[in-house]
């Protein structure tokens, strides 16, 4: 035969996508946000971010090169993604190295210990901010806004005193927080970007937005019911559309997104009003990739012609 079959497990289907085209228009939707963090918080903002981006992609290049001795993948532009994303949620004021050792245990600890893109098990750029939320509480909890030191409005609504900044300040990013999460507005252009070029879908963002904003107003988080607070502040719309929906460690069935972006907004909302954070995005989506792999055994779809399978049978009784 002049020509030979590749013979493979399924599945079978193919997709136009592949990791960089995703990664480029992932990078798209993330710029203007990151322009207007960069308008708002000044140029130090810049800094953090080229500092966290350089970090990521060096640092997945001299592992891959000179520990695991395989082909470099940082044209795949995913360690670009993780180290703006971190960058994204981290205050201006943040020390540069600070930066650069979360951008460091991103990509090793969290990414390339479990076998790179598409092995992680918890988102990394989250993982990486927790971890300095824990070792630098202060300098990752300092904010400021045309170089003055002021609260959050998350900040301020643990604390009863919400009302000093506007809506349209919320929406537009005129207030203090990390680089990439205070333009609400560019946030959600960025999304619908993507669920129109169907990178991602609507089920996640829009199920975890809303549940954290209802429930929100229902714990009276603020001393009121304010959903609209609750989705212009924080990293609630950047953790939901572009940190929630990372293909790795989200579900892949409807129902399972469903259940998932339900935990999230739960927890966010029990974190924010209950917690001792003013914000509960970060744990929040880190928790509900743990259960990811729970969730898609439960979750997951009958084989054609297969016999329905009970719980029983899946907890392994005879």
């Amino acid at each position: 035969m002049s020509s030979q079959l590749t013979v493979s497990t399924s599945p079978h289907v193919h997709s136009e996508f592949t990791t960089r085209s995703i990664m480029c228009m992932v990078l798209l939707a993330l710029l203007p946000s990151g322009i207007m963090g960069i308008y708002f918080l000044g140029l130090r903002s810049l800094a953090v971010i080229v500092a966290c981006v350089f970090a990521c992609v060096l640092s997945e290049y001299l592992w891959q090169k000179y520990v695991m001795k395989i082909q470099s993948t940082i044209s795949d532009l995913s360690a670009v993604v993780t180290g703006l994303l971190l960058a994204y949620n981290l205050p201006p004021t943040i020390p540069l190295w600070m930066a650069v050792c979360g951008s460091i245990f991103a990509i090793i600890v969290v990414k390339q210990f479990y076998g790179g893109v598409g092995c992680n098990i918890v988102n990394p750029a989250l993982a990486a901010r927790a971890m300095m939320l824990i070792s630098w509480p202060t300098a990752m909890t300092t904010w400021t806004i045309n170089g003055v030191s002021g609260a959050t409005p998350l900040a301020a609504m643990k604390a009863g005193t919400l009302g000093k900044i506007s809506l349209c300040d919320m929406a537009m990013g005129n207030m203090a927080g990390c680089i990439g999460e205070t333009s609400s507005i560019l946030l959600i252009i960025g999304g619908l970007y993507l669920i129109w070029e169907k990178v991602i879908s609507w089920r996640i963002p829009v199920i975890y937005i809303l549940t954290s904003a209802i429930l929100g107003g229902l714990f009276n988080h603020g001393g009121g019911f304010y959903p609209c607070h609750e989705i212009l502040t924080g990293g609630l719309l950047i953790g939901a559309i572009f940190m929630a929906t990372d293909y790795t460690t989200s579900p892949m069935t409807a129902k399972g997104q469903i259940i998932y972006a339900f935990g999230c907004g739960l927890l966010t909302a029990l974190i924010r009003t209950w917690g001792g954070y003013p914000e509960g995005v970060s744990f929040s989506i880190l928790i509900m990739n743990i259960a990811v792999p729970l969730i898609d055994m439960y979750t997951e779809s009958r084989v054609f012609g297969a016999p329905k399978s009970n719980f029983f049978k899946r907890m392994g009784a005879k």
